[in-house]
């Protein structure tokens, strides 16, 4: 039977250190507040205008390439995973295939929004291809550019002080090595929430969930009115989140997805040798970490470095950890996540 195997990972994040510190400097926050909700300590900013989703996700994919000893041009297919592309459209993965020079060679790139839950669904979908038998080096990727979108001012330090820049890489290939690779992945939605963690706009919603009934518009001017009262003045173009309520259900979806996994194969909490959570709140890991009774070596968390990055967090992460030596050969990984939509996932890997 074939299984897929990460054969490479890599990850790169910006040079540019932001402290709690610095964010005080222009909102109203202080070190204490910000760690005491989330962890964080510090975070990256990638170079404005000059890195971008696509140049960080290029790094990144390098040195997995490198390490799974293949070339960039030997890359059959790209699953790009971000909330925070480099344009509207087109997706990111052309753009990849185009930073890394292989434009000439047939292959396909797609492009996978499903926010923090981004890597763990671009794993599953390239696992499947791998599996069918349809290609043999598939990149996967996660990279985010949070800093560009970000309210920096006391109004939007809620969600400002959470995120940071980077990309994670991995390569897929396939294994005939029994009990080896990826051993199953879980995909799960709940879009009744869907506002409580979203960025509206832009967006051609055209006022249907945040228009008449929250700012008592006209509905013949949904148009104009709700494009600029809603735009503008209520700032729908930075992220919003309802902290409380992400906070619950997340405590409440990690557990049981990560026990899908185990119960899938047969296994149990103790045989996690390394579990590898989105990073989106230290809190959160905690809590998970304490319902499964895990050890603190068998929890990875760096999110006190960099923040969350969503969809890049957990090849970050994870390629933190191996580079760590935390991540051996016949190892048992647990990957998994919770984000905006809702959506969770999680993957469960024989190293």
């Amino acid at each position: 039977m074939v299984n897929s195997k990460i054969a490479g990972i890599g990850f790169y994040v910006p040079e540019q250190v932001v402290t709690n510190a610095d964010l005080m400097k222009v909102m109203d926050t202080s070190d204490e507040w910000i760690q005491e909700r989330s962890g964080i300590k510090e975070r990256r900013y990638g170079k404005k205008h000059e890195e971008t989703p696509t140049t960080m996700a290029a790094n990144a994919a390098k040195i997995a390439c490198e390490r799974a000893g293949i070339k960039p041009e030997e890359i059959d297919f790209i699953v790009f995973a971000t909330l925070s592309p480099d344009y509207y459209f087109p997706g990111c993965g052309v753009l990849l295939q185009r930073e890394l020079g292989i434009t000439h060679k047939e292959m396909g790139a797609i492009d996978i929004r499903n926010q923090c839950s981004g890597f763990i669904y671009s794993l599953s979908v390239a696992d499947q291809f791998i599996k069918s038998g349809m290609y043999k080096n598939i990149l996967v990727v996660g990279s985010e550019m949070h800093s560009m979108g970000l309210d920096f001012t006391t109004r939007g330090r809620n969600v400002a002080v959470l995120f940071g820049d980077g990309a994670g890489a991995v390569v897929l290939q396939p294994t005939t090595e029994e009990g080896k690779g990826i051993l199953t992945t879980h995909l799960h939605s709940d879009g009744t929430y869907a506002e409580e963690l979203a960025l509206i706009s832009p967006g051609s919603h055209g006022g249907k969930h945040l228009g008449k009934e929250q700012f008592g518009f006209p509905e013949a001017l949904y148009g104009e009115i709700f494009v600029y009262e809603n735009l503008i003045e209520n700032k729908t173009y930075y992220p919003n989140m309802n902290g409380q309520l992400v906070f619950k259900t997340a405590v409440t979806k990690f557990p049981e997805v990560i026990m899908e996994a185990l119960n899938k194969v047969g296994m149990t909490p103790v045989d996690i040798d390394l579990l590898v959570p989105h990073q989106a709140n230290l809190r959160i890991a905690q809590f998970v970490q304490k319902t499964l009774r895990l050890p603190d070596d068998k929890v990875y968390n760096n999110i006190m470095k960099y923040g969350n990055t969503t969809a890049a967090s957990i090849p970050i992460a994870l390629c933190e950890a191996w580079e760590a030596g935390k991540v051996k050969d016949g190892d048992l990984v647990c990957l998994a996540a919770f984000g905006s939509g809702f959506t969770w996932g999680s993957a469960l890997i024989r190293w």
